[in-house]
C-alpha cells in the first residue's frame, strides 16, 4: 500500500490530466451505454458497427466509448455525441444499420439525423 503522501503526490499530478480538455481538443466522442439494459437491447452491435466505420472511413479526432447506465432504458440501445462546440445530440433505439447512417451523415457531414434523436421519440 502506498504512504499517504505518495497517494497525494499521485493525486496532484493526475489533477490536471483527467477530464480535461483542452481547448484547442478537436476530437469528437462517440458515447454507447453499454450498460445491462443497453446490451440486452442490442448496444454491443452498435458500439461494434461504430468502432468499424470509423476504422473503415480513417476517421481522424473521433473516438467511440463505452459508458455505464445513461439513465433511460426504454430508449437502449443510446449513443451520444460529443463535438467539439456543439450541443450533445442523443440517439435512441439505435441499430448497427442506424450507426451506419449517423456516421455518414452526422459525424462526416455535419447533420444530425433528427429521426433517431430524444427528442423525436414520443415520451
Amino acid at each position: 500500500m502506498k504512504s499517504l503522501e505518495e497517494l497525494r503526490a499521485i493525486r496532484e499530478r493526475m489533477e490536471g490530466q483527467i477530464g480535461l480538455r483542452s481547448e484547442n481538443d478537436d476530437t469528437t466522442k462517440i458515447v454507447v451505454g453499454m450498460a445491462t439494459c443497453g446490451i440486452a437491447a442490442g448496444a454491443r452491435p452498435v458500439l461494434n458497427k461504430l468502432v468499424e466505420e470509423v476504422h473503415d472511413k480513417n476517421l481522424k479526432n473521433v473516438v467511440v466509448e463505452q459508458t455505464g447506465c445513461i439513465g433511460m432504458c426504454e430508449y437502449e440501445p443510446i449513443v451520444e455525441v460529443f463535438a467539439p462546440g456543439k450541443e450533445k445530440v442523443t440517439y435512441v433505439k439505435m441499430t448497427p444499420e442506424k450507426a451506419e447512417k449517423v456516421i455518414d451523415k452526422h459525424i462526416i457531414g455535419g447533420e444530425v439525423v433528427g429521426a433517431y434523436t430524444l427528442r423525436n421519440v414520443d415520451i
